[in-house]
């Protein structure tokens, strides 16, 4: 079936359709991952977005039952050169056709995607129609001049309930903005007793549990359409030693006072360098944001930069000079991507160890 792809400028690409019978609206993204398609579908920092994949040849390795980051496919849609109809591998159990087909996902291949890419590039992220069922220009401009993009994403992804992971070391709460599945592994890995409350949560119902650090996830869109969670995590930062990695990384710096914005088109793929300034060196990371931290507004708020990002030396990492709280942009689980920077889950635990030997009266520092 015939598929198009018309961008908010008027730029249209014909190519064809797969997944899902139908039409999507939103933001449309590029992300450099030669692999890990299936990762980045399922999530949940990409909810609202249209991916555009720059690496011309997707699915050939086929979709599991493991590799999910979530139980579903956040992304309105995605963008493909080639899509492969065979895949080969020894845990393939389906094709990216069929599960684009059982989530309900619009899919384009066929298109020019770095054509696409580049202009974005040049131009920025911007609105985009995708569909396979309509293919009139006039139609499509109407559809997207019609459509209006809210931020409301972190509030459709989070979890609904507080959730229970058992385990034999510190308590850890973790703030849920669209947590991935390998960041909770993650931390699974060093045994901690887990307790996942949704974004929304107020901060005595948090400090109810007496947690022993506090963990900010990943999520989508702008940190600022979430005013009472910055606004919790204020409160929380004064007695809990907390990490928190890229929409809570954000957040840590707007609970502090600090800034952020939105970017040009931002960062995506599992191909990211960074330079660790602490450490002396470089890594490769993988990356999802479209918002970063504003250097000059986290300066005189006791808050250096540990981390910088070797493209356009945007801010990649920040730490308190005076309270056990740091955070990264980029993402250490990977998922897809390098996980060499998966030692700051480590670095997080002996926080809370130190923590607690220097001050285990902690939360009488917080404000009721």
């Amino acid at each position: 079936m015939k598929g198009i792809v018309y961008l908010e400028d008027g730029t249209v690409f014909e190519g064809n359709g797969f997944g899902k019978l139908g039409t999507e609206v939103g933001e449309i993204v590029f992300n450099t991952s030669m692999t890990g398609y299936q990762e980045i579908l399922t999530d949940p920092s990409y909810a609202g977005q249209i991916v555009n994949m720059t690496y011309p040849l997707i699915g050939n390795y086929g979709v599991n039952s493991v590799e999910n980051q979530s139980n579903r496919v956040y992304a309105k849609g995605f963008v493909v050169k080639n899509v492969s109809e065979n895949p080969s591998n020894y845990m393939n159990e389906m094709t990216l056709d069929e599960m684009l087909k059982k989530m309900n996902i619009v899919g384009i291949y066929g298109v020019d995607t770095r054509s696409i890419t580049k202009k974005i590039r040049n131009a920025g992220v911007m609105k985009c129609v995708i569909s396979n069922e309509i293919f009139e220009i006039s139609k499509l401009k109407e559809i997207i001049d019609s459509t209006e993009i809210v931020d409301r994403y972190v509030s459709e992804v989070s979890t609904k309930e507080i959730l229970h992971i058992a385990g034999t070391g510190y308590k850890v709460a973790v703030m849920d903005f669209g947590i991935k599945n390998d960041i909770i592994e993650n931390l699974k890995a060093r045994n901690f007793d887990i307790t996942i409350f949704p974004y929304d949560t107020d901060y005595k119902k948090v400090l109810s549990i007496n947690p022993d650090g506090l963990f900010l996830s990943n999520g989508p869109g702008d940190p600022k359409s979430i005013p009472n969670a910055v606004k919790n995590v204020a409160k929380l930062l004064k007695c809990l030693p907390t990490f928190g990695i890229c929409l809570g990384h954000q957040i840590i710096a707007l609970a502090i006072g600090g800034n952020t914005y939105k970017m040009k088109y931002g960062h995506r793929g599992g191909n990211h360098g960074i330079y660790d300034i602490e450490r002396d060196k470089a890594y490769i990371t993988a990356q999802n944001h479209g918002y970063a931290v504003d250097e000059a507004s986290i300066l005189d708020k006791n808050m250096v930069i540990t981390h910088r990002n070797l493209n356009d030396g945007t801010v990649e990492g920040m730490k308190s000079t005076e309270l056990p709280i740091f955070s990264v942009q980029f993402h250490p689980e990977g998922a897809p991507g390098p996980t060499d920077t998966t030692i700051l889950f480590e670095q997080f635990e002996e926080n809370i160890k130190r923590s607690k030997l220097q001050d285990d009266s902690c939360l009488e520092k917080v404000a009721y």
